[in-house]
């Protein structure tokens, strides 16, 4: 077989992976040919050190419902992220570029990590409602399911501290409809976020957030950054100081979503930066305009294509930098053998692109 037949070949065994992945509409993606991608914007200077010139944005796979959780696993070369309504993980090949089902039946899996040994630690948002870790011979260990002899609402995001205690959220996102699980009546009084420690002992170290969804520690320890999704007026993320018992204390808010915009899941890299997945939150005016035929309709109070994307803040909630990307951006994680790609998982779409930085773990 000659070399063109090869090539067509092997791209005809990674699209048809990908096609029978696929159990919702595939989307296309047409990369940008010049550099420096104008897809990567600089909001502040200091920004353009983390900007690769000669690095494009790239479509790794498409075909969900809703990606969320993205994890790189480096002892095994590949990422995993979730796919929430059809209920699976998928997973991404580094080597190959192949993009696969990497588990069916995974109690709706939100939000992922990996511990300090490299095990994969799950969020099961709906149905099981748990935080769990896979083995390396794939036994899966319940890490949570109850706070105080009740179940928990719909464990979210998770992220493990140097210390081996697991820290999640835990708002109703999976229990509140069908469309990410089954719906069901809460029985936690508040939405929280938990620690665990190695022991198994579970504790709610925030209580008075409405819906806590991403959460990241800063490259030290000594700051826990955790989104707000009903933030009074918009969605925000909050810091607080981190004792060495696992109490927090100084809450402050260092991000406002203002101007429609939904703050979602992050990552801080080694600098202490947050790259956030970014995004129009729904909010509609409140009166009706006329569209014509008679038709009264709510606007919407921002475009989705000026809000979905990344956007990357300092230390100090200062905005430095925003990739744009033709889907909202749910959550991201850093990855790739040198720790320098960025995976971004877009509503349909996990989406990468490689930086001039590295995650903080």
């Amino acid at each position: 077989m000659d070399r063109r037949r090869l090539l067509q070949a092997a791209a005809g065994s990674v699209l048809g992976a990908v096609a029978a992945a696929a159990v919702a509409q595939s989307f296309p993606y047409k990369p940008q040919q010049r550099y420096p991608d104008p897809s990567v914007l600089i909001l502040d200077p200091s920004f353009a050190k983390y900007r690769i010139y000669s690095s494009t944005l790239e479509q790794l796979g498409t075909g969900m419902r809703w990606a969320e959780g993205p994890v790189y696993m480096p002892r095994e070369g590949y990422l995993v992220c979730s796919d929430i309504p059809n209920n699976r993980l998928m997973r991404y090949e580094e080597k190959t570029g192949e993009f696969k089902v990497h588990k069916a039946n995974a109690g709706y899996c939100n939000g992922n990590t990996r511990d300090r040994q490299g095990r994969l630690v799950s969020c099961e948002h709906s149905v099981t409602r748990r935080v769990v870790r896979t083995e390396a011979d794939g036994r899966i260990t319940v890490l949570a399911d109850r706070y105080q002899g009740k179940r928990l609402n719909s464990p979210n995001d998770v992220v493990v501290k140097s210390d081996d205690t697991v820290w999640f959220t835990d708002p109703l996102f999976g229990i509140s409809g069908t469309w990410e699980g089954e719906k069901a009546t809460p029985e936690q009084a508040t939405t929280n976020v938990y620690r665990v420690t190695p022991d198994g002992q579970v504790s709610a170290v925030i209580t008075d957030l409405v819906n806590p969804n991403g959460l990241a520690f800063s490259p030290d320890e000594k700051k826990l950054y955790v989104v707000e999704w009903k933030g009074t007026p918009n969605r925000s993320l909050w810091s607080y100081d981190v004792a060495a018992d696992g109490s927090v204390s100084n809450k402050v808010k260092l991000i406002d979503g203002a101007g429609g915009a939904a703050l979602d899941g992050f990552r801080v890299d080694r600098d202490g930066n947050l790259w956030m997945g970014w995004g129009w939150n729904g909010a509609m005016a409140p009166e009706a305009v006329d569209a014509g035929n008679g038709l009264k309709v709510h606007l919407p109070l921002a475009k989705s294509e000026d809000l979905d994307g990344v956007k990357i803040f300092n230390a100090q909630g200062k905005p430095i930098g925003f990739i744009r990307l033709p889907e909202r951006c749910a959550n991201l994680t850093f990855g790739g053998p040198k720790n320098n790609r960025l995976y971004m998982a877009a509503s349909h779409s996990l989406y990468a692109l490689y930086v001039e930085s590295e995650g903080a773990t």
